[in-house]
Parts: C-alpha cells; structure tokens; sequence
C-alpha cells in the first residue's frame, strides 16, 4: 500500500489516498475493508498488469465510486513512482471510460493532468434545490448572485451550488443523514458548494457526499471540473484552480480547464501529488 496526498498546496495538505496494486482475486467487500484499515477516505486499486492501459478501481468504505479525480491523481503519480522515470504519459481505463493522464515529476511534486471528458450540465427543479439547500442549511439569500444551483455530472450527477462569500462557505453544517437521503433520493454523488473570485478564475470550495459515505471530502478534483465546465458554458472563462480542505486543515488545490468539442464541454482536471509513504520506502514524491 502506498499512501499519497492528492492535490497538495504548495506540498502541504491534499488528501491522503491509498494506492494499492490490485490483486483481482480479492472481493469487494476486502476492498472496502482495505479502505478501513487504510484510514483514507478513499483508495484506488491499480491493474498494473493491464498493459500500458491499467485498469483503476476507486473504494470508499461505503462502497465502489464509477470514477475518483483525487484519486486517479494518486494513481498516476505512484505509477510514475514506480518506473523511476521523469514523465509518463498513458492512459487509464476507470468506470468503463478510456482516457489520456499524464504524470510529471517536478521539484515540488508530482504533477498529474488527466481528461475528464464531456460534463453534462442541467438545471435542477425549485423542489430539489429547495430541499438540498435546506440539506445543507443554506439559506436563499446565502446563494451568489449572478450565479445558480446546477447539476453537472461526468458520469455521476452532482449539485454545484454557488455561495456569496468564503465566510458562507465556511460556515455551512449540514444535517448528514438528511443530504445523504436526498441525495441517494435523486441518484447524486453529493453537492459541491463554491465562492468564486471576482475575476471569476479562482474559488473556493467544500464536497459533501454522505450518501457514499464521506460527509466532506477533502478535495474533490471530478467536482472542479464540472465547475470549470459551468463557469465555461455560463460566463466563457476557461481555466479555474479550486482551493478545497480548509476545514480539514490540509490546504489542498486542483485545477481545471474546459473547452468546447463536438460531444459537448469536456474538461482537462489536475493536481500535485506527494508521495508520503511507499512499500519501497521513499517518499515525497522522490523518484527511487
């Protein structure tokens, strides 16, 4: 098992996830265990034996995600790990999806971009935003103007949901059982609340997801994303780094950009990566 921060700042905070070269054998249900043990709020399960395309299975405790963006951050950075090379461009084969990553070494990390692909974007009705927010205990006039509640999805559907200040943001306490009913209700991941920058390429964030068993994440990269796809498709800006895991106390950034092609708003998500702890015994993100 390998433990690595994903989506560090500055080589400080990001989430710990544990990767771990996956034995096909094993059922789920050790999976989930696995995760137990690890302690980590996620891990990702490598088929390193699938040529130069590894299949990447995500786990929480709760139970197997269709994808992971902190976590095939991890992912990529222990396979670049393990070739003791500098760059390494592949691809990876996650929830049925086949797509490009590329991890390089750099002095303050690993750095890791992968493609997210096409972000569906839907308006969500008054009732489901009215009883998530409420979910959330946040109140209408807490909602940023010139901005609104949407779904975006990559694969699994999530609330966005646009808050006026960081102080808002900050002082969310949501009722978890309430949001995790709603949100299996409705078949979403969880909801993505955010406060942007003036200038409307920077913002602030907080991923609450129950309904899998994670009441906050400590950073969500498939989240940013989608928000980087809804910024480009409301108001034209095209690159957007997320701070996330302030209230975790592991400062932690992702960023995005998103672009317009023939199957719609597809998205290009990344992230530095330390590598804290190895079966090899280095660690830093040092290559062996």
């Amino acid at each position: 098992m390998t433990i690595v921060d994903a989506c560090t700042r500055r080589r400080e905070g990001g989430s710990p996830t544990a990767v771990l070269i996956d034995d096909i054998t094993l059922s789920d249900s050790t999976r989930r265990a696995i995760v137990r043990h690890a302690g980590t709020s996620h891990a990702a399960f490598v088929d390193a034996d699938a040529g130069t395309t590894p299949t990447v299975r995500f786990f929480t405790a709760h139970g197997e995600l269709t994808n992971c963006g902190h976590g095939t951050i991890a992912a990529q950075a222990v396979l670049l790990h393990r070739r003791g090379i500098r760059e390494y461009r592949s691809r990876q084969r996650t929830g049925g999806r086949t797509f490009d990553t590329t991890a390089i070494q750099r002095d303050d990390g690993i750095e890791v971009w992968f493609h997210q692909g096409p972000v569906e974007l839907q308006g969500c009705t008054a009732a489901e935003r009215d009883n998530l927010l409420a979910a959330l205990g946040i109140r209408s006039n807490d909602i940023a103007t010139g901005d609104a509640p949407c779904i975006a999805s990559p694969g699994t559907p999530r609330l966005l949901v646009p808050v006026k200040t960081l102080s808002a943001l900050l002082s969310i306490r949501p009722d978890p059982h309430r949001l995790a009913a709603e949100c299996r209700r409705l078949g979403y991941l969880g909801c993505f609340v955010y406060t942007l920058s003036p200038t409307r390429d920077a913002a602030a964030a907080r991923m609450f997801a129950p309904a899998i068993g994670v009441s906050e994440d400590v950073v969500n990269a498939n989240s940013t994303g989608c928000l980087a796809a809804h910024l480009f498709a409301t108001h034209g800006h095209s690159n957007i780094e997320v701070e996330q895991g302030h209230t975790a106390g592991r400062p932690s950034s992702v960023f995005a950009t998103a672009t317009a092609t023939t199957e719609g708003i597809s998205t290009r998500v990344g992230g530095m990566a330390t590598i804290r702890s190895s079966p090899t015994g280095t660690a830093n993100g040092e290559a062996p």
